[in-house]
């Protein structure tokens, strides 16, 4: 089985070895995860996206009394010239969105569910450059992009660990460092959730972190039941038929709360509901403004196809599928679609492919639902012209 086989972006174990091992229990360092790493973005390209508007970018500077001092972008030149030499990081969201060779990096990640994977932020420092200590509440993988970074890991934490008083970081008051290490470019750390650490540039350095979106059950029951109610008669209501008299009219029953729990799990217990939200929660894009739409009659991309034209994942958007009692449901950027069985292979190839073209798509061209879920994608702006 390919879960089996040692990897080496997990230092020679397998995928199956690091899930029942490692995979939110404990850290893991792997030396030359990825041998011979090169940055396929340099320190000034990475400043000129925190520029641009459409991309999430802040600077984190240590100085004088307040410790860290947050900035948010975009920035401008002006911002970094006049930056101190050191003590300070650039930190920009989503670079894979926005650099192909960056996504690339992705691949290796494989042996994860992709709708799990939020994005892969890159983080610039200068020398004694840091964040501060913290913890974060999702996995990540820490691989080490140029120069050398300083980690010191600590203990686990939870919304009780004490936090310095910052209007805008979440900076431990306490962090008990355990373990110390020292990453040069292609070694790679592993942190589960909730545990705390502490990363210092030893001299200038870029690290990339890929990180997974966790929701957390505030936010399952907030939007899960807000997607739910939009399904729900307004004269579904609580109810109490052949109810018995009361001793005193005062007091709440325990029947009451019965049939009220039975109103709720009626609902919350539908699983084709909770499939058809998650999956639409799960690939809701970042930056939604990202996916737009390409107005083109179905006849028209079919003849491009068929001249060469080649269609990929739009950066932005998010891609996945599912099943229930027999039928297919493909999620794309926060939508759902329902689906023939028989387009099984066809959603495989959509949500994995690197590109799509006639060659890999004829078969499914003659068949008009496959047509037509290609154009549909095409239309929503989750898949796009590769020359655009």
């Amino acid at each position: 089985m390919t879960s089996d086989i040692p990897l080496q972006v997990l230092g020679g174990i397998s995928a199956r070895e690091f899930l029942r091992d490692y995979w939110q229990k404990r850290p893991l360092l792997i030396r030359q995860a990825i041998p011979g790493f090169v940055s396929p973005i340099s320190p000034d390209e990475l400043a000129g996206l925190s520029l641009e508007e459409e991309v999430e970018s802040r600077l984190v500077i240590e100085h004088g009394e307040q410790p860290w001092e947050l900035r948010r972008g975009p920035f401008t030149d002006e911002t970094y010239q006049n930056l101190p030499e050191r003590d300070w990081t650039l930190l920009v969201q989503a670079v894979d969105q926005f650099v192909p060779e960056v996504a690339e990096l992705l691949e290796h990640f494989r042996f994860l569910p992709s709708w799990r994977i939020d994005d892969v932020m890159i983080s610039y420092a200068a020398p004694g450059g840091g964040v501060g200590p913290h913890f974060d509440n999702y996995d990540v993988f820490l691989l080490q992009g140029y120069g050398k970074r300083r980690w010191r890991i600590g203990q686990m934490c939870d919304s009780a660990s004490p936090l310095m008083k910052h209007p805008d970081l979440r900076i431990l008051a306490d962090f008990q460092d355990s373990d110390d290490w020292v990453l040069e470019p292609g070694d790679m750390l592993y942190l589960p959730p909730r545990l705390a650490h502490l990363g210092t540039a030893v001299d200038e350095c870029m690290t990339y972190s890929v990180g997974f979106r966790a929701p957390s059950a505030a936010e399952v029951l907030t939007h899960f039941t807000d997607f739910l109610a939009q399904f729900l008669p307004d004269e579904e209501r609580y109810g109490d038929a052949d109810i018995s008299p009361c001793d005193d009219p005062s007091q709440i029953q325990r029947d009451a709360l019965e049939r009220l729990k039975a109103l709720i799990q009626e609902h919350m217990g539908d699983e084709r509901l909770l499939l058809t939200w998650f999956g639409q929660f799960m690939t809701e894009p970042r930056y939604p403004e990202l996916v737009a739409g390409t107005e083109i009659p179905e006849e028209e991309l079919l003849a491009g196809l068929q001249e060469g034209a080649i269609l990929i994942r739009n950066p932005s958007a998010r891609l996945a599928w599912s099943e229930m009692d027999g039928d297919l449901v493909l999620f794309a950027s926060g939508q759902s679609r329902l689906l023939p069985g028989k387009l099984r292979e066809l959603l495989k190839l959509v949500c994995s492919a690197e590109a799509l073209h006639f060659a890999n798509l004829e078969g499914w061209l003659a068949d008009e639902d496959g047509c037509q879920l290609i154009w549909q994608l095409v239309q929503q702006g989750s898949l796009e012209f590769a020359d655009e």
